[in-house]
């Protein structure tokens, strides 16, 4: 069974960057031509698909994070990550990685959570 570990969240003012990790056991060859993508989910909302990188590195964005945020993958470590600047409180969730290609959608890891205030 595939396993999902988020990491790098924390606390941080408004303004500052993370650097969110998630990496991806038991997905054997799969992983790299999978697409990939972080999710995140604040209290009382639904979770919401915030970036998406395909096997090709292409990347999209929702506009909310447009600019701010940057996806990327490393194939060989089997770990994506999700580089957040200019964080705002708005950006407060738990966030999340998983599959969003052909392959259906893993299990959900535990996420990582972020907290923007000051």
């Amino acid at each position: 069974q595939v396993q999902l570990v988020e990491s790098g969240g924390g606390w941080v003012q408004p303004g500052g960057s993370l650097r969110l990790s998630c990496v991806v056991s038991n997905s054997g060859s799969i992983f790299s031509i999978n697409d990939m993508g972080w999710y995140r989910q604040a209290p009382g909302k639904q979770r919401e698909l915030v970036a998406t990188i395909t096997s090709i590195r292409r990347t999209n964005y929702a506009d909310s994070v447009k600019g701010r945020f940057t996806i990327a993958r490393d194939n060989a470590k089997f770990t994506v990550y999700l580089q957040m600047n200019s964080l705002k409180p708005d950006d407060t969730a738990v966030y999340y990685c998983n599959s969003v290609g052909p392959y259906g959608t893993w299990s959900w890891g535990q996420g990582t959570q972020v907290t923007v205030s000051s």
